[in-house]
This record gives C-alpha cells, structure tokens and sequence, in this order.
C-alpha cells in the first residue's frame, strides 16, 4: 500500500514538473529538467525512507525513537543536498527551517545550519553583469576599487567591499543574476511537492512555509525595500546610541544593487571576540532585548533576520563604546495593533506566570487547546518553568535537553499550532530561536534583566494603547501614573538585583547577617 502510494506521488509530482514545463508563464531554460527532478527525487526519497523504515516498530518504543532519529537525519542531509544543489530559493528555506531550533527535531536544525555558511557565490563576470544592466556602467567606472572576493554570500545575494572614485568605503550587495527568474517557479514546485507529501501524511503541516515565502521572498528581492525598512528602523531606534544601521546611498540603488555604508565587526556571537577587544557580553546581550523589545511590543516594526552574520558587534577605540550593527534589512514583520497588544499581554502573563491570562491570550492568538505547548514555544522552557515563573531560574541543560527532545515528539502539534497562528506569528517564533541561539553562545539566555526590559516595553506598549482608546483627562492621567509607578517598581527591583550581585551588595549583606547573630 504505502509503495503504491509513493508511485502515485511520484507520477503526481511528474505530472507537476511536465506542467511546470509546458506552462507559458514558467521557462523550461531557467528550471531544468534537472532542477525539477532532483527535487522529486529528494522527496519521493524521504517520503520512501519514513513509510518504510518505522512501519513495523512498536511506536513509543526505544528502538522505535531511535529510528525514528537515524530517519530524521537521513532526511535532513538528503534535504541539505537538495538545497545546495539547487541554491538561491532552495537554500532560503533551508536556512529559515535551521533556525526553528526549538520548533522543529534537532537532526533537522542542526544538520540545516550549515547552510548559512554552504551559500552560492556569482562569478566576477554575473557581478559585472548585474551591475552593467542596472546600473549602466561598468565596475572600473564606478569604483577605484572592487575586492573580488566577496565579504559574505547569502542565499539571494553577495556583498564586496568598494571604494568609490570620491573616496568613500562602501559595501555592494548584488543580487545573485538567477534569483529573480527562479524564485516563483521554485515556490510553486515545493508547494506541489508538499502537497503531495500531505496526502501520504495528513499530519504533515507545512504548508504555512510556502505561504511565508510567497509573501515574504519578492519583498527580499527589492533591494530598494530593503534600503528604506533600513532608514525606517535607524530613525525608529534613534534613540538607542548604540545602535548603527548602515547609511544607504540612493544615487547607486536599484532593486537589484544596493550601495551602502561599509561597517565591520565581529559576530555577535563570537564570545572570544568580544573578550579579546573588551566588550561586555552582558551589555551586548542586553542591548539586543532592548532594541527587539522595543521593535516587538513598542513599535510592531521588526527585524526578523538576527542571524550572527547580520548582527555585528565593534568596540570604538577613541571613546571605547561597544556597538551594535544591525545589518540586512530585508526581512521585516509589520505587526497589526492588536496582535501587538495581545502578544504584549501574553507576554506579561509569562513573565508574570498567571496562568490564566497566559491560556486567555494564547487562546486569542490560535492556540485554542494547544496554548501550553504554545507557552513553551515561545519561551523555550518546559511547562513546569512556565508554570513556577520563566524569570525565576535560568535553563539548566537537562531542561534544554528536554525541550529539543520535545520538539520531535510534538511535531505534529507544532505544525498544527504553526497553522493556526496568526501569519504574523511565523516570523517572530523564528527571530525567537535566533535570538535564544545568540544568548545561549555568550552563555546569557533567560537573565532577569532581559525579562525585566521585555516588560517596561509592554507596559509602556499597552499604556500608550490605553491612552490613545481614551476619551477621559482623568483617565489618561490615571494610565500614566500607573505606568510610571510600574516602571519604577522594575526600576526598584534591578536596583536590587545589581546591588545583590555586585561587591557592595554582599558586603550589606555579610554585614547585616553578622549584626544579626551578634544581636
């Protein structure tokens, strides 16, 4: 049954590919027969391995839990091939399914990462090429000088460093020259095969992947959307000084080519780094939940990319301040007003561990029955550390252990919830694991103070709310005073939490005890 079934997708999915050529709004020359049939290939291979190779295994068994993991990591390797193989929309995806580390089974995370590293690289001859076209001028015309070699290559594009014939440093990001042709026809051939796979696994729920990347690649492909979200967030997060967004020169932008201001550093997760030039792993650490508090909760306007590679740390050797660069700003989510609000109460609710408002406001935002395994999501903690308090003890490893041994075993569930939530949902569980994958590199995941800058957004997010929903003076004056005594409240409890753990503090401490048994 299930080999006739595997025939079935397969001559389903060879139909798929005999459209995709004689469909007049797809060009055979940019697919390939190749391109499409190693795809069907990949995933009549995969679909085989996981009919077969669990099918008479007592499930729940320990033999049963061990193939199941040997059949993940087949899975996951055969999926990474077909991504580099096939590049550009391919490796996107990948990239986006390696960064779910709390979402998805750890064979297929860890084993996806390394295509962040695995990206393609345009020959100097496409470089000139994209630039001849869209620019209408040659490299030698344009800069004195063009390193070759690029600084980074990504999925979509490459960057290399430049200087311009009136002196200014500047990085280039060039679009990779096939991307723009491929990108649709690579979305429609997943959402087929995916299709396909979910006739054989009615619980197979990843369409919401498609989705995502049908709404969110063309956006990545405009670089001038790119340029303007990057101006957008630099004016929104002014206030923030240590914060630098990269300055985008217009005069040399296209959709294609985007000039911008040169920054380096190290990546934010390299924690020899930072004690090597003398930066605070602390205060980086802080920083990032300030600046993505303040996109979440206050402005709904976020970066949804923090990668390592897109976020750089540097040290000013005059006046010795430690920045944060935040680079490439073609991924952002616009959250509406009131998945804001109920995103910020939910996260109150955690924070807080009233149980109540956390199965409330989950509730509101699709988890229906699920919201604790919805809490846990989120947080990545157990439920048991939801239910005590998230800021009450940090993750210990037999905890993190058991939250990515639950990712395999909820999976169904997981991709369930994944469809019920709100689209706007999708990205931020995303930059969720990537921020988590930062803190846990520099050793400061789950600090209080991270809690404590997660709830002065939201309080201030949901009394601005309050304010602008309000007819009443007396009212408004009432909003804000119980923010302001909010505010100070946390304000009082950091302060004591820093002189609790600073040399001062102990020393109170130690003196009060010996006044105490003295007395």
């Amino acid at each position: 049954m299930a080999r006739r079934a595997l025939k079935l997708a397969s001559l389903a999915a060879a139909a798929s590919g005999i459209y995709l050529y004689g469909n007049k709004f797809m060009d055979p020359n940019d697919f390939g027969v190749v391109r499409v049939g190693r795809a069907i290939a990949t995933t009549a291979v995969i679909t085989y391995d996981y009919l077969t190779s669990l099918r008479n295994v007592p499930y729940g068994s320990e033999e049963y839990d061990f193939l199941k993991s040997q059949v993940h990591l087949r899975s996951a390797e055969r999926l990474r091939e077909l991504c580099c193989a096939n590049r550009g929309t391919f490796i996107k995806v990948g990239q986006h399914l390696g960064a779910l580390d709390y979402l998805l089974p750890e064979e297929y995370t860890r084993t996806l990462k390394v295509l962040h590293s695995q990206a393609p690289k345009s020959t100097r001859q496409e470089i000139e090429q994209v630039i001849r076209e869209d620019l209408g001028k040659e490299i030698k015309e344009l800069f004195v000088s063009f390193e070759d070699t690029p600084l980074g290559a990504a999925s979509l594009a490459q960057v290399h460093k430049a200087v311009l014939q009136d002196g200014r440093t500047v990085a280039v990001k060039i679009q990779h020259p096939k991307v723009q042709a491929q990108s649709s026809k690579d979305i429609f051939l997943m959402e087929v095969l995916l299709l396909i796979v979910k006739q054989i696994f009615p619980d197979f729920e990843f369409m919401w992947l498609v989705e995502e990347a049908k709404k969110n690649l063309p956006l990545e492909l405009d670089f001038l959307n790119e340029g303007r979200n990057a101006e957008k967030v630099a004016q929104m997060l002014k206030n923030f000084d240590f914060l630098k967004v990269p300055r985008i020169y217009w005069e040399l932008s296209t959709r294609r080519v985007l000039l911008m201001e040169f920054m380096e550093g190290g990546q934010v997760n390299d924690k020899a780094y930072m004690e090597k030039n003398g930066i605070d792993v602390n205060e980086i650490s802080r920083n990032l939940g300030k600046l993505y508090s303040e996109m979440i909760f206050v402005n709904g306007f976020v970066h949804c990319d923090p990668h390592p590679g897109n976020v750089l740390v540097k040290k000013c050797p005059d006046s010795g301040k430690a920045y944060i660069i935040l680079l490439d700003h073609g991924l952002y989510q616009v959250l509406s007003e009131s998945f804001r609000m109920d995103y910020c109460r939910l996260w109150q609710a955690l924070i807080k561990a009233d149980m109540k408002r956390v199965q409330k406001y989950s509730r509101r935002l699709g988890a229906g029955d699920l919201y604790p395994l919805f809490a846990c999501m989120l947080t990545a903690r157990s439920w048991e550390s939801v239910n005590r308090g998230i800021d009450q003890s940090p993750v210990s490893a037999s905890e993190d252990v058991e939250i990515r041994s639950n990712a395999a075993a909820y999976l169904p569930q997981i991709t369930q919830l994944l469809n019920n939530v709100p689209r706007q949902m999708l990205l931020l569980l995303k930059t969720n694991d990537l921020l988590r994958g930062i803190e846990s590199a520099l050793h400061t995941r789950a600090s209080a103070s991270s809690f404590l800058n997660m709830s002065r957004c939201c309080i201030r997010a949901v009394s601005t709310y309050q304010r602008s929903r309000s007819h009443s003076l007396y009212r408004r004056v009432h909003i804000s005073l119980t923010e302001a005594l909010s505010l100070w409240q946390i304000n009082l409890y950091e302060l004591f939490l820093w002189l609790k753990g600073s040399c001062l503090g102990n020393w109170v401490i130690a003196f009060l005890n010996r006044m105490h048994h003295s007395t």
